[in-house]
């Protein structure tokens, strides 16, 4: 028996055999070639082919963990159609004759070690994403295929490293856990780790000698166990039945109210990313959705979608909810959401640019498709729409004057449409500030907490570096989501929260203790925090 410590990116207990993952190494050797330009448009047909491939992932990956979690493919898409790369690339294959598969690999390798230099932790991020995409670009080249996970029953997965593509193509039906050398808990693949609820670890050195062997992976204690005794499988295997008896327990609360013990109700919402994302709120009993980002409408394709698709998608989602709110955000893409056809100009601080509301604002054509999409969408459910990134009162005005527009004009059409509450979401200090003018304006607040707290304490969350310095409950926090509620009730303004820290079951009660009409969390989330609800 031997124990390895690792860092764990998604807590939970498995056992099992050990498959180890091994990648296919391809020829990226130095070769001479006769035809620079037939080569150049060698590699040309494999970035294209890329791209495609990255959009195909993309698409199933909102599906298997929501739009925010899969926007890592449509970054890479990007950095495939970067001018430096593209251009080093290109000058690599006509100045020195080299062979495609070369030069994308020395590109690579050359910008991977410029973004890890830098003192940007986002940047540095992307360093892992460049070596991904040249390596896609350089497997097509070479006639290979994505790899998949070879295993016939349920393992444990033992890789050096996985890339974002590859774990989100995972059958989790036949992953137990997994375990990586490389990666932190910040990682893209970290990220979907959690998002898919399987649980990893990372940081442990990956022994060959381990496939096909029996372990334990403990990633409440951070620890991987190989060829463990009957007595260590006897207490972990006991520890694992509780941690799924505690969430059979919770199963028993399907159906049953979001409630306090002295009576007060809370509204418990789902945020989700998809159309798919419904069957999930459905699935974990959510009383309706308190945010649906619709940015996967835009995102992974090269032009604006219609009316028509994004209709049909708010449809959908409205007759899946049957009557429960259905809370649509309102094109939320900037920052780190980008989408070429959109021709957004680079940003020294895209985080507080051209982003969200603003883009609505100046391009209010573009705002009043999906605007009508959605009114259209509410005769069929209970739709509401929520604005991200107000600041001031007269960006409300403005908004509530174009959606007015949209009503008129959808009048004069004979298009029916339902009654839409309009709420905006409190994101940042100056929408804080003005909460009680704000509260004048609308039928609702939504707190989206991430944001908020970043914006409140000057600390980039994308940040590593200020990683200890990023604190949700921070007492300025608490203060402002605080001033929120109680400006919102003093004109008939419910006040709802939809970001992380409405899941955050050590400030469930001091929420309560607000005021907090209304809760919006990860499905997976719903039922610990009614349980928690219904403690208080």
């Amino acid at each position: 028996m031997k124990r390895y410590n690792g860092k764990s990116i998604y807590k939970g207990i498995a056992i099992g055999p050990v498959r180890i993952f091994k990648k296919v190494a391809y020829d990226t050797s130095r070769k001479e070639i006769a035809d620079p330009e037939a080569e150049i448009e060698r590699y040309n047909k494999a970035r294209d082919a890329a791209v495609q491939q990255l959009q195909a992932v993309f698409r199933k990956a909102v599906g298997e963990v929501g739009e925010d979690a899969a926007n890592i493919f449509d970054v890479q898409s990007m950095l495939l159609g970067d001018d430096d790369y593209t251009d080093f690339v290109y000058d690599k294959i006509r100045d020195e004759k080299v062979n495609a598969e070369y030069a994308v690999f020395q590109g690579g390798e050359n910008f991977a070690k410029i973004f890890s230099e830098m003192d940007d932790e986002y940047m540095k991020a992307r360093s892992a994403d460049i070596k991904d995409v040249s390596q896609r670009v350089i497997t097509i080249l070479c006639g290979g295929e994505d790899q998949a996970v070879d295993s016939d029953t349920p393992a444990i997965l033992a890789a050096d490293d996985l890339t974002p593509a590859e774990t989100v193509q995972l059958d989790k039906s036949k992953i137990l856990a997994f375990v990586t050398k490389y990666g932190s808990s910040q990682s893209h693949t970290a990220i979907l780790a959690r998002t898919m609820n399987i649980p990893a670890l990372t940081g442990v050195m990956i022994d060959d000698d381990w496939n096909g062997k029996n372990a334990i992976v403990d990633s409440f204690t951070g620890e991987l166990i190989v060829d463990p005794d009957d007595d260590i499988l006897k207490e972990k295997e006991a520890e694992r039945q509780k941690a799924l008896q505690k969430l059979e327990l919770l199963q028993k609360l399907k159906g049953q109210e979001t409630v306090t013990t002295d009576g007060r109700s809370i509204h418990l919402y789902a945020n989700i990313g998809s159309v798919a994302d419904a069957d999930l709120a459905l699935e974990n009993d959510a009383e309706g959705v308190g945010l649906f980002r619709s940015e996967f409408l835009y995102l992974g394709r090269s032009t604006y979608p219609t009316e028509e698709e994004q209709f049909v998608a708010y449809k959908n989602v409205a007759r899946k909810m049957k009557g429960k709110k259905v809370i649509i955000r309102t094109l939320d893409i900037g920052a780190d959401k980008q989408a070429d056809y959109f021709k957004l100009d680079k940003e020294d601080n895209p985080a507080m640019g051209f982003r969200a509301i603003r883009i609505c604002l100046e391009r209010p054509e573009l705002f009043k498709t999906q605007l009508r999409a959605i009114y259209r969408a509410s005769a069929f459910g209970n739709l509401a729409i929520m604005y991200p990134m107000i600041i001031s009162v007269e960006e409300v005005q403005r908004i509530k004057k174009i959606s007015a527009d949209v009503r008129t004009t959808l009048n004069k059409e004979n298009i029916p449409y339902g009654e839409v509450e309009e709420g905006i979401m409190i994101e940042t200090p100056a929408a804080v500030m003005m909460s009680d003018q704000l509260a004048q304006e609308v039928d609702f607040f939504s707190i989206g907490t991430n944001d908020l707290t970043q914006y409140t304490l000057a600390v980039d969350r994308q940040n590593s570096k200020l990683e200890s310095f990023y604190a949700p409950h921070h007492p300025a926090v608490l203060r402002m989501i605080q001033m929120t509620i109680e400006n919102g009730h003093k004109h008939d303004c419910w006040v709802g929260i939809c970001g992380e820290l409405g899941a955050d079951l050590e400030l469930t009660e001091t929420f309560v203790n607000m005021g907090i009409d209304e809760l919006s969390v990860s499905p997976s989330r719903i039922l610990s925090i009614r349980d928690k609800v219904r403690s208080i």
